[in-house]
């Protein structure tokens, strides 16, 4: 049960960083996989804008399914959930100094510039160095918080 694996093969078999993340999690989780790639869709490249890195988004979603409240009035769970999110949140800072997706890559991967900077190179392109380390990170940070 290596979910940063499964997080890394997600990604790299076409997943975005958020969708891999928290994919990877899903039947831990009681989510139908294509449902948590559904929900991660829509967060990759930084929530569209290169803010919050997808993989960071993705770890979020996830730690708020395992610990959020659903009962407004339960705020344990909230505080729970805001706790893991932190830690989560310092160990991801720690390891790779910030959680914004521009920032991570040196590059704004919305704009059509920062797309070719990215993802050109073969091989060698962002998306296939730069990111997966990223999103293997987020899973194992989040793996070792649930």
């Amino acid at each position: 049960m290596n979910r940063a694996d499964d997080a890394e093969r997600i990604f790299l078999s076409g997943g975005n960083c958020s969708q891999a993340v928290f994919t990877a999690f899903a039947g831990d989780l009681g989510i139908k996989e294509q449902d948590a790639m559904r929900i991660g869709c829509g967060f990759g490249g930084g929530m569209r804008m290169s803010e919050t890195c997808g993989a960071v988004t993705g770890a979020i979603m996830a730690l708020g399914v395992r610990y959020g409240n659903s009962d407004l009035t339960n705020l344990d769970g909230k505080k729970a959930t805001y706790a893991k999110v932190e830690e989560f949140l310092a160990q991801f800072r720690k390891a790779h100094g910030t959680t914004c997706c521009r920032e991570l890559l040196g590059c704004d991967v919305n704009t059509p510039e920062g797309y070719k900077l990215a993802s050109e190179g073969g091989a060698q392109c962002m998306f296939k160095t730069k990111c997966p380390k990223f999103v293997r990170t987020a899973a194992q940070i989040v793996q070792a918080l649930v």
